[in-house]
């Protein structure tokens, strides 16, 4: 007998990006792939990911509200250490790169910062 969860479509999950003006993206992702990913396949402004998701750049800076960061996680060592170059870097701050969607992650706010500089390199 066929596993009927193979068939199944991907989850889509709603994310909204809100830019430094106040407007809102919603994006449709799927569960599995990081919050820069999404952001980049559906061209919203602000992510520029240069290093495509390696974690080796601070182009993907964002801002979690503190209330989504038990189901987003938190950073890992790398990462918090790259924050560290992240122009505008708080407690709040992620690295979208890093940050997989996950079942749980229906409605979540990611605020994108007004620069994407890197400081200190």
């Amino acid at each position: 007998m066929e596993d009927l969860r193979l068939m199944e479509p991907p989850l889509l999950l709603k994310i909204t990006y809100v830019q430094p003006d106040g407007t809102c993206r919603q994006v449709q992702a799927r569960a599995g792939v990081s919050l820069m990913e999404a952001a980049v396949r559906a061209n919203v402004e602000g992510i520029e990911a240069k290093c495509r998701g390696n974690c080796a750049c601070v182009t993907c800076h964002v801002y979690i509200d503190p209330q989504w960061s038990a189901v987003m996680g938190a950073p890992g060592a790398m990462e918090e250490s790259m924050l560290d170059f992240a122009e505008g870097a708080e407690t709040r701050s992620r690295l979208s790169c890093q940050v997989r969607i996950n079942s749980r992650c229906e409605g979540l706010i990611v605020i994108v910062p007004a620069e994407q500089r890197v400081i200190g390199l």
